[in-house]
């Protein structure tokens, strides 16, 4: 029988449920806390406890797992009075999966340290599909003791896990995953309204280009959504932009001058601007739409 532990989770967003609800039905126990309780209630009618703050939830766990919106957050979350960091035990392991800034990563690992803690960043891909499906992408930065300790309640929640390095790796390992989706996405969205303009069927358009050399997450996944004008989110364009951001940064401070990153980052400010924000990243097409109008 595999062991269990107490595990605390902050972070109750659209991926960060159905994450921690693999946790639960692998039997470890589940300390969650968020700002908002109510946002709680599906994980705790899972069999949850509630936390009163995030070092509470420290205080009582083995393994603290973070899976918040901003890097802004996951500071606050972890260096706060009442933070992760200030009731962490002696020998606990905090997991931050948020997609946020590698120094960030670095910083908290060495203030764990300090707590005789230990840290890993362990963003993830596969949106709320993979989070659902239990097989995300998770992409790790940290010791590999500490990577071994982790890995067996990472399974529960992906099935491509890999250590990349010190702390601060695993969200390089996103950023160059956000880079990618980043253009793909722009050519995924150009490809269907190329389709609907020479009034093509775009799921037969997809069904074959999506098999062949154009095949990608983006075609496949979210190209269906598009047909079908669904613009609920699976990954907020919100976050997308503060992930092209982060990028974009880090590129910079490497003196990498990333175009097609830059032109992707200024189409989805204009998604934003347009009051998407909290629209799944698909809806780049109803935007292009608008913008082709003759």
């Amino acid at each position: 029988m595999n062991k269990t532990f107490t595990v605390g989770w902050l972070g109750t967003g659209v991926m960060g449920v159905p994450m921690a609800g693999h946790l639960l039905k692998a039997g470890h126990s589940l300390l969650v806390h968020t700002r908002t309780r109510s946002k709680a209630d599906p994980l705790i009618a899972q069999g949850a406890e509630w936390a009163n703050s995030p070092s509470e939830a420290a205080e009582r766990s083995d393994f603290v797992f973070t899976m918040l919106g901003y890097p802004q957050d996951v500071e606050r979350i972890y260096c706060a009075e009442d933070g992760i960091l200030a009731g962490c035990r002696a020998n606990s392991v905090l997991i931050d999966m948020t997609t946020s800034n590698p120094d960030l990563a670095k910083r908290i690992a060495g203030k764990a340290l300090g707590r005789d803690a230990q840290a890993l960043d362990a963003p993830v891909s596969g949106g709320d599909v993979g989070a659902k499906s239990g097989k995300l992408a998770i992409m790790c930065g940290g010791k590999k003791e500490t990577f071994d300790r982790v890995l067996p309640l990472l399974r529960a929640m992906g099935d491509k896990i890999e250590l990349f390095g010190s702390s601060g790796s695993g969200q390089r390992v996103k950023m160059a995953n956000q880079i990618l989706i980043a253009s793909t996405m722009v050519g995924t969205v150009e490809s269907l309204l190329y389709a609907e303009r020479a009034k093509l069927d775009p799921s037969r358009v997809i069904g074959l280009i999506g098999q062949g050399a154009a095949g990608c997450w983006s075609i496949n996944q979210l190209g269906p959504r598009m047909v079908e004008s669904d613009w609920e989110p699976g990954f907020f364009v919100k976050h997308f932009v503060k992930d092209m951001g982060i990028a974009l940064e880090d590129s910079k401070r490497m003196g990498l001058n990333l175009k097609g990153l830059a032109l992707a980052s200024e189409l989805y400010e204009r998604v934003e601007k347009e009051g998407f924000a909290e629209k799944g990243t698909q809806v780049l097409l109803e935007v292009l739409r608008k913008m082709n109008e003759s």
